[in-house]
């Protein structure tokens, strides 16, 4: 029998949580990995068990181990992270199923251009006070205004890897 987590407001544990992404580069030959360091969140849980929350992330803390290249990906070519230091996902709709799976539903924020963006997740309780979301959506930097390409080095979707821990808010 699974615990199931209360009603009620939570917080994203940032220090448990990760927001990771990777595209292929070079012609499809190299994968480029990376993480974005800050993070931050809230949600709240209906009685019902759907939910809907916030989950923002700092655009200057992205960090794939090389240093000229995240100097690139902070700049106009793709995040401008200058002008827009933030990403945003507003989750309007959470709905879990017993299955251990979620349908994920709301808009996506990037350097300002804001799209609809649903994907399935799963879903597990660790008692009444912590919730954690894992899911992997498919994004088109170009949808974003990220149309930098040279000599069509680049793959246009990028895969980005959810693993976010709610703890209770109070």
């Amino acid at each position: 029998m699974t615990t199931q987590p209360a009603p009620g407001a939570f917080t994203l544990d940032a220090a448990n949580s990760s927001v990771r992404f990777h595209n292929k580069s070079i012609w499809g030959l190299v994968h480029v990995h990376g993480t974005f360091g800050s993070v931050r969140g809230s949600g709240e849980i209906a009685a019902d068990g759907t939910g809907h929350g916030t989950l923002t992330i700092g655009t200057a803390s992205l960090d794939t181990k090389n240093k000229k290249r995240d100097v690139h990906l902070r700049s106009k070519d793709f995040f401008l992270a200058d002008d827009f230091p933030e990403i945003t996902f507003e989750a309007t709709q959470i709905t879990p199923s017993e299955d251990g799976t979620a349908q994920v539903d709301g808009e996506l924020t990037v350097r300002g251009t804001s799209h609809k963006l649903s994907f399935p997740a799963r879903h597990e309780s660790q008692g009444t006070d912590v919730v954690v979301l894992r899911g992997t959506v498919q994004i088109s930097r170009a949808d974003y205004g990220m149309t930098w390409n040279q000599l069509g080095m680049l793959a246009g979707v990028a895969t980005i890897e959810l693993e976010l821990r709610f703890t209770a808010a109070g």
